[in-house]
Formats: C-alpha cells, structure tokens, sequence
C-alpha cells in the first residue's frame, strides 16, 4: 500500500519540489496551499497530485483540513512542513502584527500540523515528519529577527518531538535550506541578490532538487535510524 505524505506550501517553489520527488518515489502526495489557486491547479493538472486550501498557522482549519485529507486519501504517514513566510523589517521599525504572522505560520504551524498527525502515526507505528527551517535560523539576518526565530524555533521543537516519539517508529528531522531560486529569494533586490550569491562558496543559488532530493532521502525507508538531525543545505554558505 502506498503511502501518503502530506506537504504544506506544496504548490510553489521548495514544497512544489518536494511535492513532485514524493509523488516520483510512488508515494500518494497532496499538497496544501494558502492564497495561490493558479499555481495550485497548475501543479495538479501537470502531476495529478491533489491540492488543498487552508491557513495552516489556524488550528481548527489543519484539524479539518488533515481529516479531509486521511477520508480523501488515507491516514498520514509522511508529513513535510514546508509552508512559510517573511514580513521584513529591522527590528526597531518591526510591528507586532509582523512578528506574529511570522511566528504563526512557520512556527505556529508546527504545533498546528503535527499536533493533527501524530497520535495516528504513534498508532500505527510509523511516521516521518521533515520540518523545513532556514539558513538564517541558524545564523541570523538582519531584517529577519521574526524569521529567524521562527525558524531556529523549528530546530528545537525538531529535536524535541523526536526524543518522543523515537520510540513508537516515528523520525523527525530539519533541514535548513540555504539561499534557493524561488519566489521569495526572487523578491530580493538584485543588487542584494547579487551580493548573497558572492557568499556562497559554491558560487550559485540553490536548486528546489537540492533540499527535495535530501527530503526523498529522509523519507525513505532507509532512513529509519536517523532522526533528530538538522541538515544544513547551503552551498558551503554556513558551516555548524
């Protein structure tokens, strides 16, 4: 039987990537999206991989939306949390409404989406969970003391909910993309692109097949014994 993975920010850039590696190794994919119909049709009619709609930084909509999900499809046994956002500003300009949206999608929807999958996965003794975190969670940026944050948040409650659930043959991991070709590195100044790019030893933006390729790895069942981890995906730009 095959199994279903759940990815969330799955119709763009990173998640679409991920998306498609998943739905390649034969698993049943779907893929939630917040606001971008276009390129969420545009995803299902190109792969066939099912699209769903919900704000995943609110509980109640991951809560309907993952039971949608398991009568649509089947229950969860990969889920990839990818979905997230910025709001930039230098922190002494920075509005609380800034900080709390950033907080609650790419840290709020940790809690949100695993807290709707993992008492089936301890159930049935099988899960992977792959949170998706970021170079400047682990080193900072200026203009991102929000994003940032929510993404070093992600690392800890990672290592966390492994320790949990190790036992019941869930793995959980991160990994922390560095500067990729996606809408949200596209949105950066070209001048500041260019200056970015100059600090990447390997010399180049990375590659969606860069994080999905280790994503696929991850999931697979080859990976049983690895968990807790955070892999760092950057081009030699930060090093641990």
């Amino acid at each position: 039987m095959r199994r279903v993975a759940l990815v969330t920010g799955g119709t763009r850039g990173l998640g679409r990537g991920i998306a498609i590696a998943l739905h390649q190794d034969g698993l049943q994919v779907a893929a939630i999206y917040r606001g971008n119909e276009a390129a969420a049709r545009t995803l299902q009619t190109e792969t066939g991989i099912p699209v769903y709609a919900w704000d995943v930084s609110n509980y109640q909509a991951c809560v309907e939306g993952i039971s949608q999900v398991e009568r649509d499809i089947g229950p969860i046994d990969v889920l990839v949390n990818n979905a997230g956002i910025t709001r930039d500003s230098m922190f002494h300009r920075m509005t609380e409404q800034q900080w709390l949206e950033v907080m609650r999608t790419n840290l709020g929807s940790m809690f949100n989406m695993c807290r709707g999958v993992i008492n089936g996965m301890r159930e049935r003794l099988y899960g992977r969970i792959i949170n998706i975190s970021s170079i400047n969670g682990r080193k900072g940026q200026v203009g991102q003391a929000n994003y940032a944050a929510s993404k070093a948040g992600v690392i800890g409650f990672t290592r966390s909910l492994a320790l949990e659930s190790a036992g019941k043959g869930i793995t959980v991991n991160a990994v922390a993309p560095g500067y990729c070709e996606t809408d949200m590195v596209g949105a950066v100044p070209a001048d500041l692109l260019k200056t970015i790019v100059a600090g990447i030893p390997m010399g180049r933006l990375g590659q969606p097949q860069d994080v999905s390729r280790l994503v696929s790895l991850l999931v697979s069942e080859q990976a049983g014994f690895i968990t807790g981890a955070t892999f760092d995906v950057n081009g030699g730009q930060w090093m641990p």
